[in-house]
């Protein structure tokens, strides 16, 4: 049976992609896939039944989406835009969060953190998007490295007992010393916690120069990540907002871009 809905956003990410679908004020479908080497087909089979009035895509293949199916081609999509994943995400943070300040996402090729004004509105960004440190592709290599499984590798990180430094944040180099600690007998999970502390302590300085302000919205897959959590509640001092679905929070803002501009053209 398919999903009827009023408006849809889709958020195309480098590992994964999320589908919102909303009735009203309700969300009343979600879906996930892995981004593969085909995003768009794996677009086609996660829209496969849905109808929607309007679609909003969100995330780095946004414009390849809005080729595919804008002008038309999609009839069961309805009109198709695209909006920045800083956009979406402030969008998405503010509807679960309506007292969040300050948002970060850690995606797996870029991260951003977002300061947002009491109203919901976007006053600045900082975005790491030219270096794989400080991102959930560097954790993944890393993770692979010590021979860990990704959804395991942050309580894998939390059973460390001494925080090493890795010095270098190329992920070239710090594999290469993370090698050279396991040859020196060093626990792996030490290691782990080593990887997790420098990134997080990347992620801190970001914070800091875009204006750090309480409440502070940890959305995006790696907020799964429960070292990273713990780190980043340490290296900040502040406690996180975490959705209960973190990995959906652009998809529901691009969802949520969707719905008001329809809801504008019907005043």
């Amino acid at each position: 049976m398919g999903v009827q809905g009023e408006a849809a956003g889709i958020d195309i990410g480098s590992r994964s992609i999320e589908l919102v679908v909303m009735r009203g004020e309700e969300v009343i479908h979600t879906a996930k896939a892995p981004t593969t080497f085909d995003p768009i087909g794996q677009c086609r089979t996660l829209l496969c039944g849905v109808c929607a009035g309007r679609t909003v895509a969100t995330g780095y293949g946004r414009k390849l989406f809005a080729e595919a199916f804008g002008s038309g081609t999609a009839a069961n999509l309805g009109q198709v835009d695209d909006i920045t994943e800083i956009q979406a995400y402030a969008l998405g943070a503010a509807r679960l969060f309506p007292q969040a300040r300050t948002i970060l996402d850690i995606g797996g090729q870029d991260s951003k953190v977002i300061s947002l004004s009491p109203q919901g509105k976007v006053l600045r960004f900082e975005m790491n998007d030219r270096c794989a440190a400080g991102t959930g592709k560097f954790l993944e290599i890393m993770a692979l490295s010590l021979q860990v499984p990704l959804a395991d590798f942050g309580a894998f990180a939390r059973a460390g007992d001494k925080r090493i430094a890795i010095n270098s944040m190329c992920t070239v180099f710090a594999e290469s010393e993370a090698t050279s600690l396991m040859a020196r007998g060093e626990k792996a999970q030490n290691i782990a916690l080593g990887i997790h502390l420098a990134i997080m302590q990347r992620i801190a300085s970001m914070l800091r120069r875009v204006g750090l302000e309480g409440p502070l919205v940890f959305a995006g897959g790696v907020a799964r990540n429960a070292c990273a959590l713990d780190l980043l509640q340490e290296l900040t001092g502040t406690q996180c907002l975490v959705p209960e679905d973190p990995d959906l929070t652009g998809a529901l803002g691009a969802c949520l871009h969707a719905r008001k501009h329809m809801e504008d053209e019907h005043v």
